[in-house]
């Protein structure tokens, strides 16, 4: 199969196609080419576009349709994990380990994954967006202690009041749940409505994630992304979440 696909211009502060035009086999398929700036990524972020290519490819952009969001009030705890978590010395905290997160999200296998679209140009641009204060993590501890087990966590990009999660991972059963949680819960509290999930797994339904249609979709990132940037780190004002609290 032979796809016409617009190549993105050397500069990165050239403006993405418009999310309309995107494919619709494979599923939101907009663009090739390009880099992984800050300038460019950012850009791709405020326009509900994101990169997602394997290595060997060209850099490819996407904006599917419908798209998975979660409302950070509506993140779906099943009643046998609130109980384990109200039993649990897990914590989380935030960018504390942006690095070991976006490293573990890397390497851990993955059901039905033969390889990872985290190559390494994609983590040394998120290692870059993190030293802006643009992209963050929320870490899951085994316990407080500062030598405590890392066994979850989240990463993802901060635009205005959006988030949009990248990716997760779990080193024990439970762990990205809780990291998700912790982050919505966070999030949530700050007054920011929405984590972008991108593309529907089951895991992601099964967590309470849902489908929103792209137009709508854009409007939201529109509004949100639009608000004033805070950029900076999360860590003091994170600080450090008891997750027994989110057991209900």
């Amino acid at each position: 199969m032979t796809l016409s696909l617009p190549r993105l211009p050397d500069d990165p502060a050239a403006p993405f196609p418009d999310a309309a035009t995107a494919l619709r086999q494979p599923d939101g398929l907009l663009a090739y080419g390009g880099d992984l700036s800050p300038t460019r990524l950012l850009n791709a972020y405020r326009h509900g576009i994101f990169p997602w290519y394997s290595d060997g490819q060209p850099i490819l952009w996407w904006s599917p349709d419908p798209r998975m969001v979660f409302r950070t009030d509506a993140v779906h705890l099943s009643s046998r994990f609130r109980r384990s978590l109200r039993r649990s010395d897990w914590v989380a905290r935030a960018d504390t380990a942006f690095g070991r997160v976006v490293e573990r999200c890397a390497r851990i296998p993955r059901e039905g994954q033969a390889g990872t679209w985290i190559t390494p140009a994609m983590e040394a641009a998120y290692l870059r967006l993190h030293a802006l204060g643009h992209a963050h993590s929320v870490e899951v501890f085994a316990d407080p202690t500062a030598d405590a087990a890392l066994v979850g966590g989240i990463y993802g990009v901060a635009v205005g009041r959006m988030f949009f999660g990248e990716s997760m991972f779990s080193a024990a059963s439970g762990g990205s749940t809780a990291a998700l949680a912790a982050l919505a819960h966070w999030l949530d509290g700050r007054g920011w409505p929405l984590i972008d999930a991108q593309v529907e797994n089951p895991h992601l339904l099964s967590l309470g994630a849902v489908h929103m249609p792209r137009e709508r979709f854009l409007e939201a990132v529109d509004a949100l992304a639009g608000a004033p940037d805070a950029a900076g780190s999360w860590s003091t004002g994170f600080g450090m979440l008891p997750l027994r609290r989110l057991g209900g």
